[in-house]
Formats: C-alpha cells, structure tokens, sequence
C-alpha cells in the first residue's frame, strides 16, 4: 500500500540527498523541458536531464550521438521549470574522454546552466577524471552497470552482476568512485544483490535502475513510467500511467468535434 509523502519545501542539495542515505529512499526522474520539470518540481529530489532524450525525444536509437549544445539547451529549459529539486547533467558520450576535456565541459555546464552536478559513465577508469571534476568544484554522480554510452562495445544492454566475480569487480569500482569524489553513484541494470551489497559497501547514496529495491533511491526515465515511449519497455519499468493511450483519445475527440463543428462551441468563442 502507498504512502502519502509530503511535497519537498526547499532546495535540494548534495548535502540533503547524502543525509538521506540510509534513512529515505530518494525519487528522481528525468526531464527535458520546463513544462514537465515545473509539473515534477517539489515532487521529487532530484532531476536528471538525461542523454535518453536522444531516444524519446529526438528518436534515436541510441544515446550516443547526443551532443553538448543539446544537452545545456534542454538543461537550460529543465532549470526554468523546476526551482527546488537538484538537476543533473548527464555528460553525453564523447564529452569526457580526458579528464581536461571533461574539466572544459562540465565548467562550461557550470556557466551555461543553473544544473547543480553532471553525471558520468564509467567504473574505476573514470577516477581521475572524477578526481579533476571535484578538485575544481564540480559535483559528479558517477554510473556504473549497464551503461547505455557502452553498447557498442559491449555488443549491447548487458545485464552486471550475475557471478561472484562481477560483483566483487562492481564493488571496486564504486569504492573507487566513492574515493575519487563522486557524492553518489547510479547503479543500472544489475542483479539485485550486485546493487544490495554495493550500496552496503560505499557511505554515498545509490540510484537504482533495474537494480531492485536494496538501493537509496530510484530513477526512472518519464516518458517510459507514464506510458509515453512505444517503442519498447524494459523489464524495470512500471508505468504509472497509460499516457499515450490518454493522449490519442483526447485528440480523437478534438478531431471529431472539429469535424463536426462542435468546436469551437459558444463557450469557447469570444
């Protein structure tokens, strides 16, 4: 049975989201425009302008042809719509190869966008690139898992943590993330008991996504969890609305009536 939670009243902060670790499960989705951030703001604690509107919102196949003048001009929009939850940028593939190249990125997301962190793919290879980022200022939620940005070279979405040995190796990565600075870490498409024992291991937070419930909080993409994106739905999906169902019957009804010339009626003329 759901619980009913109180909206969220002030600013969210790096600060605010690690003293909820371990004591309540922290809610992000995405956005990607100031419409559908002011309807989630004060609703969650964090946004995350993800690199999935390549997908759901360009129609891509993949999120690896997003660039940075996309991801700072949604970023830009998401941070007029909501004012209290803390937005994350997700550094699109190819921004951070180096970690100078990601010092000259993020800082341009610094001055371009009011996001208050970037995100970052990538396991104990990216520690020093985490390391720079945080030395100069930038907050970094780190991922690790099933990284979309790797599906190329991984041959596609590989599911982590199904041996003993790839558990231990996700531990070490996030211990390693958690060392080089990283105030939490998202935790994708992994066996439940890969992301329990990470999240055991490590004092910051962790973000699940298809990682099962032994997690500090949850994201979900919103066009996936309100029945939006047709196109498919991962196993870790549950949709909390019929969105695209809703939508086509509104529309259906405004063609008829416009067909009809029932609208505009008296009503709805000056």
């Amino acid at each position: 049975m759901s619980i009913q939670t109180a909206k969220i009243e002030k600013r969210v902060t790096v600060r605010t989201l690690q003293k909820l670790k371990g004591k309540e499960p922290i809610t992000m989705v995405t956005a990607y425009d100031a419409l559908f951030a002011g309807l989630f703001d004060g609703e969650v604690e964090m946004i995350l302008v993800g690199d999935s509107l390549n997908m759901s919102f360009f129609g891509k196949k993949d999120t690896l042809s997003t660039t940075m003048d996309q991801m700072i001009y949604h970023t830009q929009a998401v941070c007029n719509g909501a004012k209290l939850p803390m937005i994350v940028f997700d550094m699109p593939f190819g921004s951070y190869m180096t970690s100078e190249m990601a010092l000259k990125n993020t800082a341009r997301v610094y001055q371009e966008t009011d996001a208050q962190a970037v995100k970052i793919e990538g396991g104990a290879e990216r520690a020093d690139t985490i390391k720079t980022l945080v030395d100069n200022g930038i907050a970094v939620i780190a991922h690790i898992g099933l990284m979309p940005q790797h599906i190329r070279s991984e041959g596609g979405y590989i599911i982590r943590g199904k041996s003993e040995e790839d558990i231990l190796s996700l531990i070490e990565d996030a211990k390693a993330l958690e060392n080089a600075g990283a105030f939490a870490i998202v935790l994708e498409g992994m066996k439940s008991e890969a992301a329990r024992r990470i999240t055991e291991c490590i004092s910051i937070p962790t973000i699940g996504i298809g990682a099962g419930v032994d997690v500090d909080g949850q994201v979900l993409v919103w066009s996936d969890m309100f029945g939006f994106f047709e196109a498919f739905k991962p196993k870790f999906v549950k949709q909390y609305l019929d969105g695209a169902a809703q939508i086509r019957a509104g529309l259906g009804q405004y063609r008829d009536e416009v067909k009809a010339r029932e609208f505009p009626s008296q009503k709805y003329t000056y």
